[in-house]
C-alpha cells in the first residue's frame, strides 16, 4: 500500500465501510480500506441481526426511510441468501397496548406497500386463536390477535465479511488491525492520505488517496478530531443489548416483536436451538471498543420475557451469553434513544474529508451507493472515470445463486459431498448453509488439515478457510465474527478454544508470548459475554 496511489481510501471496516469499498471497486475505482480492529468488530457484529425495514419508524412518520430500507431487504436477500433468511414475525395486539387491531392492519399494509413486499410475503392479520397456535407461550391476558409479516434474519458479521471478500475479489485492498493515526494534506490543505499503524506489529505505514472517506461508525467524531471539527454536527451513542437463552429453557417457536410496559420495542427470536431477546435503547458514554450488557440491562430483558411470556421460568443463571452494540445516531436535540432517527448523513469537512454518519445495517448498500455517487462526481471533475453502481444486482461472496430458491437444494447436495470427507451430515449441512457457494473452496482445503490435531475435520476446515480467505488473525476473530459462536454456542467455544489457539499458533508461527496474549483476549471476551 505504501507504493500505490488510490482513488479512494476508506477508514472503517464495518458494514458501511466495506459496502463503500465494494461500490467503489465495482465502478472501476482503485480502492483501499483500513480497519483498526477486525472487520465488523464494532457495531456490525453487535446488532439485532435482522435485515429489517424499520416498522417502528412508521410511527415516527419516516415514510421515505421505511420505503428505501424496506426495499433493500429484498436486495440483500437476493445477493446473499446464505447469510439472509426470511423470518415471519408476530406482532401481538393487546387491549390497551400500543398497537390497535386497525392501526396495526393499516400500518403493516402501508409497510408492505412502501417496502414493495412480494405477494406471498404480505402481511396477514391473525385472530387470538391463530396467534396462540403460532406462539403458545404468549401472554393470553388481553390478547386480541396479531399482525404477521416478514422480516429477514441475518448474521451481521458474516454479511460484512462476505461484502469485504467480494470487494477484495474485485481488486480492492482491505486490511484489518490497521489504525489511522494522522492525515496527510496536499499543498491546498486538502486530505490526500494518512499514516496508519499495524496494531499487531507496531509497524507504521502511509497510504495516499485522492479522496478519503471516514466510515468509522461510533468513532466518526474521533477521526474528524484528527482533521477539523465540523460545526453543528455530532453523534448520539445509543447502546443496544441482547441476551441468549437455550431453547430448552425458553422454547420460543416464532419470532415476536412486542412492546414492553414502558413503551420500548423488543424482539424475541429463535435461532439454532437458542432464543435471543433484545434490544434496550440507552445512551452510552463509555468504552466504544468493548461495550457490555450491565446487570440492569439483563434484568430489563428478563422482565420483558416474564411480561410477554409469563409461563417461561427463566432467571439470571439461564442467560448463556450477551452482547451489546453501540449505534452511532445523529444527535437530535430533545429526543431520547428510541426516538432518534436512524437516517444517515454525509458530512464534508473544509479539508475534503468525507464522513458518513448514522444509518442502519439494512441500508448499507444504498448508503454506499450515495457516498460513491458523490465520490464519482468529484473524481470525474479531476479526470478519473467512474461507472454507474452495479451493486443492486451484484452477488456477494458465497451468494452466487441465480435465484435464492436454488439455495436449499444446493445446501442439500453440497452437504452430502462434504460428509464424504469424514464429518457428520449435521456438521456438513451447517458449513454449507453458512458458506453458500464458497463451500467448494472449504472442501478443497481437506488435504491441508492436520490429521494429528484433536480438532474435528469440520472445525479445521472452517478455521483454515477463515485464516486463508477471511483474514482471521486472532482466536477472537474466529470465535466471535467468523462463526458467531461466542454469542450462540459459548459451550462449543469453551470446549475447543485451546485446540483452536494451538492450531492458529502453529499456522501463524506465534511466539509463546503472542499465544498467551491472544488466549487472554479471548477469555476477556468470554467473560464480557457472560458479564462475570
Amino acid at each position: 500500500m505504501d507504493n500505490r496511489h488510490y482513488d479512494v481510501v476508506i477508514v472503517g471496516g464495518g458494514i458501511t465501510g466495506v459496502g463503500i469499498a465494494l461500490d467503489c471497486v465495482s465502478r472501476g475505482l482503485k480502492t483501499a480500506l483500513i480497519e483498526m480492529q477486525d472487520f465488523a468488530a464494532g457495531t456490525s457484529s453487535r446488532s439485532t441481526k435482522l435485515v429489517h425495514g424499520g416498522l417502528r419508524y412508521l410511527k415516527q412518520f419516516e415514510v421515505g426511510m421505511v420505503a428505501e430500507v424496506g426495499k433493500e431487504r429484498e436486495v440483500v436477500y437476493r445477493n446473499a441468501p446464505h447469510v439472509t433468511h426470511p423470518e415471519w414475525m408476530l406482532l401481538p395486539i393487546y387491549k390497551k397496548g400500543t398497537f390497535g387491531k386497525y392501526s396495526t392492519s393499516v400500518g403493516l399494509k402501508v409497510y408492505d406497500f412502501l417496502a414493495g413486499v412480494k405477494k406471498n410475503e404480505r402481511r396477514k392479520m391473525l385472530d387470538r386463536k391463530q396467534t396462540l397456535s403460532r406462539e403458545p407461550l404468549l401472554n393470553e391476558r388481553g390478547l386480541l390477535g396479531s399482525g404477521y409479516y416478514v422480516e429477514y434474519r441475518t448474521d451481521d458479521a458474516r454479511l460484512t465479511i462476505e461484502v469485504a471478500k467480494k470487494a477484495a475479489e474485485l481488486g480492492a485492498d482491505l486490511i484489518n488491525y490497521a489504525k489511522a493515526e494522522a492525515f496527510i494534506y496536499n499543498g491546498q490543505g486538502q486530505v490526500s492520505g494518512l499514516y496508519f499503524v499495524d496494531t499487531l506489529t507496531g509497524t507504521r505505514y502511509r497510504i495516499q488517496g485522492t479522496r478519503i472517506v471516514n466510515a468509522t461508525g461510533p468513532w466518526v467524531e474521533s477521526v474528524i478530531g484528527m482533521d477539523r471539527k465540523i460545526e453543528g454536527k455530532s453523534l448520539f451513542h445509543s447502546k443496544g443489548v441482547h441476551i441468549v437463552i437455550d431453547s430448552r429453557k425458553f422454547p420460543l417457536r416464532q419470532a415476536v416483536y412486542f412492546d414492553t410496559p414502558d413503551g420500548r420495542m423488543v424482539f424475541a427470536i429463535p435461532r439454532n436451538g437458542k432464543a435471543y431477546i433484545g434490544t434496550t435503547d440507552t445512551e452510552y458514554t463509555s468504552d466504544l471498543q468493548h461495550p457490555h450488557a450491565t446487570e440492569e440491562d439483563i434484568d430489563y430483558l428478563l422482565e420483558s420475557i416474564h411480561f410477554m411470556f409469563p409461563d417461561v421460568q427463566v432467571g439470571r443463571r439461564d442467560v448463556e451469553s450477551t452482547w451489546a452494540g453501540v449505534r452511532p445516531l445523529i444527535r437530535q436535540e430533545g429526543k431520547g434513544p428510541s426516538e432518534i432517527s436512524r437516517k444517515d448523513e454525509i458530512w464534508t469537512s473544509e479539508t475534503g474529508l468525507i464522513t458518513i454518519a448514522g444509518g442502519k445495517l439494512t441500508g448499507y448498500r444504498k448508503m454506499a451507493e450515495t457516498v460513491t455517487d458523490l465520490l464519482c462526481e468529484q473524481l470525474e471533475s479531476e479526470g478519473v472515470s467512474c461507472k454507474k453502481s452495479v451493486t443492486k444486482e451484484l452477488r456477494l461472496s458465497g451468494g452466487d445463486f441465480h435465484d435464492p430458491q436454488e439455495y436449499d437444494p444446493f445446501i442439500a447436495a453440497e452437504s452430502r459431498k462434504l460428509a464424504t470427507l469424514g464429518m457428520s451430515i449435521e456438521d456438513a449441512t451447517s458449513i454449507a448453509a453458512m458458506y453458500g457457494t464458497n463451500t467448494q473452496v472449504i472442501a478443497s482445503l481437506a488435504d491441508q488439515v492436520n490429521r494429528d490435531s484433536p480438532l474435528p475435520l469440520s472445525i479445521q476446515l472452517v478455521l483454515q478457510y477463515a485464516m486463508e480467505y477471511e483474514m482471521a488473525l486472532t482466536p477472537v476473530d474466529f470465535f466471535m465474527r467468523r462463526t458467531g459462536a461466542v454469542f450462540f454456542d459459548i459451550e462449543w467455544v469453551r470446549k475447543w478454544k485451546h485446540d483452536v489457539i494451538e492450531y492458529m499458533a502453529d499456522r501463524m508461527e506465534w511466539t509463546p508470548g503472542e499465544t498467551m496474549q491472544y488466549a487472554r483476549a479471548l477469555d476477556e471476551r468470554l467473560t464480557e459475554a457472560v458479564n462475570e
